[in-house]
């Protein structure tokens, strides 16, 4: 006869189960947002050149006359498309990921969390993608013309690729977070974390912050500061505006409720 197994341990069993249910959808949810992040890429190698170009216009157009963009390191011809080729591949394939991240968490939420989450996932990309596209339409034309124009007179202006790359992706996060404020300012009402009211009194805190903000994720430049701060700030209005009309329609369905 076979010994019975003793019931902590099939307990224990059955508790590890889900568990590794979970870390196996976990795995291939993964795998398929790095699938679609490699199969993204490939379309678009063939275009490096092309999107570097593209990303490169701001600056190339306010260069004087004669001046161009070099290549310091031997590698940075190539690596330096190939770096933004990946980037704007995980760039494009934010809503594959954030779908395949909803798909894993979304049958542990209630249904009022869902009807949230939907449109809370939907605006996050679209303002990433507004703050990525405010600082290349607005900002780097009115940065660049800057500094093109303030150098001294006998200095010529040669960017090497590689460091304009990293200037400009760090531009890109930055206008791409900053501009999910609405988002968190949002989730801070509704959570209950604060207040409409105590978020409205810190305004003058809000503004000191968003230009020290500024300054760090900035050149340190007046104009590049502040073409960062206001929006920021104004993205923080937006934010309580949203809160205000959320904590309205909660107080009148709960007065529809004690009138029921």
């Amino acid at each position: 006869m076979t010994a019975s197994r003793d019931p902590s341990e099939q307990d224990s069993a059955q508790a590890q189960a889900p568990l590794i249910e979970h870390l196996i959808e976990l795995r291939s949810r993964l795998m398929r947002a790095v699938i679609a992040v490699v199969l993204i890429f490939l379309a678009l190698y063939a275009f490096s050149n092309d999107i570097y170009t593209f990303v490169a216009q701001p600056l190339m157009d306010l260069l004087p006359e004669g001046a161009q963009m070099i290549a310091t390191e031997v590698a940075s011809p190539f690596l330096a498309p190939f770096k933004l080729t990946l980037v704007v591949a995980v760039f494009i394939a934010i809503p594959v990921v954030l779908h395949q991240a909803w798909a894993f968490i979304a049958p542990g939420l209630y249904d009022n969390e869902k009807r949230l989450a939907i449109p809370l996932l939907l605006s996050s990309v679209g303002l990433f993608y507004a703050g990525a596209a405010f600082a290349y339409y607005v900002v780097f034309p009115l940065l660049f013309k800057f500094f093109t124009q303030t150098g001294p007179e006998d200095v010529a202006v040669m960017t090497d690729i590689n460091q304009y790359l990293n200037f400009v992706l760090k531009m890109f996060f930055a206008f791409g977070v900053a501009f999910e404020i609405p988002i968190a300012t949002f989730l801070l009402i509704y959570s209950g974390a604060t207040t409409v009211e105590s978020l409205s009194q810190k305004r003058p805190y809000i503004v000191l912050a968003c230009f020290v903000i500024g300054m760090l994720l900035t050149p340190p430049d007046v104009i590049s500061q502040s073409l960062l701060a206001v929006p920021m700030y104004l993205l923080y209005e937006v934010g309580i505006f949203f809160g205000r009309v959320v904590k309205r329609r909660r107080s009148d369905a709960n007065t529809d409720e004690a009138d029921a």
